[in-house]
Order: C-alpha cells, then structure tokens, then sequence
C-alpha cells in the first residue's frame, strides 16, 4: 500500500427489488460515508437490487409453480445491465464523492439476457468500471438463480492507495480463486457475502491470515418487512422476521477485528488501513512472494477479454 487509507463497509438494507430506489440508497450511504473520510466504500453481495435469500429461493425448484416463476421475472427485471443506465448511475456515485465504490448485483447482460450473474462491479472515482467481477460458482439456493461466472476479474487492480480485489461469499472457499488474487499483489481483500453464520466469521479471520491483506466483508442485511407486499412468494416469509442478520467486518492482516462484526442492525462500519500492517505481517509470510514456490507450482487463469 501507498499511504494509510479509511474505507467503509456498508450493511445497508436495500430497497427490496426496486433497483432504482436501492441505488438512491446506495447514494445517499455512500454520501454518508464520503463525509466521514473514507476513500472506499463497499456493499453487500447481490446488494442490488436485494439478495436472493434461500427462504425463499428455494420454491425456484418447483418449475411448474407460476408463483416461482413470477419472482424470478421479479428479479431479473430489477436487475442491473452491465453496460447500462444502473450501471452508469454506480459510476456517477462513485464520481460525485470521489471514492471507489464496490457493489454486489445482480448483473443481466443485456445482449444476452436469459441469464443472470451474481457480479461484483468496481467503480473508480473518475466514475469508470475498473473491474467486473461473476462470481465462479454460486452456491446451493443460487444454482436456481444465477449463472457460473468466468475468470474476469481475479486479480487485483492499483487504486492510488492499495492493491484492491475480491470474491463473492462461498468462491472464498476456491483456493485457486483466491492464489489469483494474492499472485496479482492484493492487499485490501473483498469478501461481500451473504453468509450470516458464526462459521463465516472464522473463514475471514483465515482469509485475513493466509493473504496477510486487510480484509472488508460486507454481508446482507434483510428483513422479511422490507419485500413489497405484492411479492409473489411473500407467504414464504410465514413466521420470519429476519431475513439475513448481517455480521459485517473488517479485519487487519493478522485475522483481528478492526471493526465489526456488526449483527441485526444497518450500520456503516469504518476503519483506516495502516500500509505497515502489511510488512509487519508479511515477515514471516507472504503467500505469493517468499512463502510461495513457482518452481513447483503454477497457475493459470482462463479469463476472457474485459
């Protein structure tokens, strides 16, 4: 890293399946957050335009139920195009406060719309997509929903502050997915998620030791109350309250809790990233400098023109 840096991880409810009230949200805590100093500011997984949760998701099985099916067509019509006008917006954010702006979406391409992603986009402050970003596998739930995602995107990029990068919820699990990343100088590591048990609190302080990168982990925060009413699936939500309880974080280099994680509430949380964390914690390892053998191992990574 370059110099010391504030960054912001928001868990911030959406406005469930209303892609463009979400992104005047998503404006108004980026505003907030700008305000406060910080440089980055990160959303959730699948913020935009809301998390498919499994309460729910989980009746796309049934193929025949016209009820599945309506909200599918629910989520895909409030989906973001990649190029597109949700898309551009997210660079207008990113460029009035002046911050590099992370959010997870639901991506439709608008050449080939039959499918959907579950996509992390990358805003520079000059408003421009610096990095686009499919997750490789979805898991469980989404395999109804989303699309296996492509190799774009696994590595990371120069921000003037940092080295920045990312994978979405489970693909943290890929070894593979994440040795891209660290071969390619990642020192502040996404991690949006959706995963809102205890357990995942464990893989980030592994993900922040094994990288010896600072670690921002975004998770949805939802609440059956938030989806309209007219929802096609809203009975799903029978005697559930909470829909996704948070447990958003960021954590240094050496697997510690810089702030977070922050549960069953809205809440931006800040922390200022200090770039001699780094070497103190590389010392005694660097996974893809002193501690890595090229010699015996190599990988290569499939990825398509961006």
């Amino acid at each position: 890293m370059r110099r010391p840096v504030t960054v912001a991880c928001a868990q911030v409810e959406p406005v469930v399946l209303d892609r463009e009230a979400s992104l005047e949200r998503l404006a108004e805590r980026t505003a907030e957050a700008a305000s406060a100093g910080a440089e980055l500011v990160v959303f959730p997984e699948a913020y935009l335009p809301a998390y498919p949760s499994s309460v729910w998701a989980r009746f796309l099985a049934g193929c025949g139920d016209p009820r599945a099916k309506a909200a599918f067509a629910r989520l895909a019509t409030e989906s973001v195009e990649v190029p597109g006008p949700a898309a551009d917006r997210l660079g207008e954010v990113a460029r009035e406060h002046g911050v590099w702006l992370v959010t997870g979406v639901t991506e439709v391409d608008p050449v080939r719309p039959g499918t959907l992603y579950n996509t992390l986009l990358y805003h520079d402050p000059d408003g421009r997509l610096a990095l686009h970003h499919r997750k490789l596998v979805p898991t469980n739930h989404e395999r109804l929903i989303w699309g296996q995602g492509d190799g774009r995107g696994l590595r990371a990029i120069e921000t003037g502050f940092g080295r920045l990068g990312g994978l979405i919820c489970w693909e943290n699990y890929m070894p593979l997915a994440r040795f891209s990343l660290y071969e390619s100088g990642l020192e502040i590591y996404i991690a949006a998620t959706a995963d809102d048990s205890d357990e995942w609190q464990a893989t980030l302080v592994h993900l922040a030791r094994e990288s010896r990168a600072f670690v921002i982990a975004p998770c949805h925060f939802q609440r059956a109350a938030a989806y309209p009413e007219d929802f096609p699936l809203r009975e799903a939500f029978d005697g559930v309250e909470v829909v996704g309880r948070g447990g958003s974080a960021i954590l240094g280099p050496d697997g510690a809790y810089l702030a977070g994680p922050l549960y069953d509430e809205e809440g931006i949380l800040y922390a200022e990233l200090d770039p001699a964390r780094l070497h103190e914690e590389r010392q005694r390892f660097d996974p893809a400098g002193h501690y890595h053998r090229p010699d015996v191992f190599k990988l290569e990574v499939n990825a398509p023109p961006e």
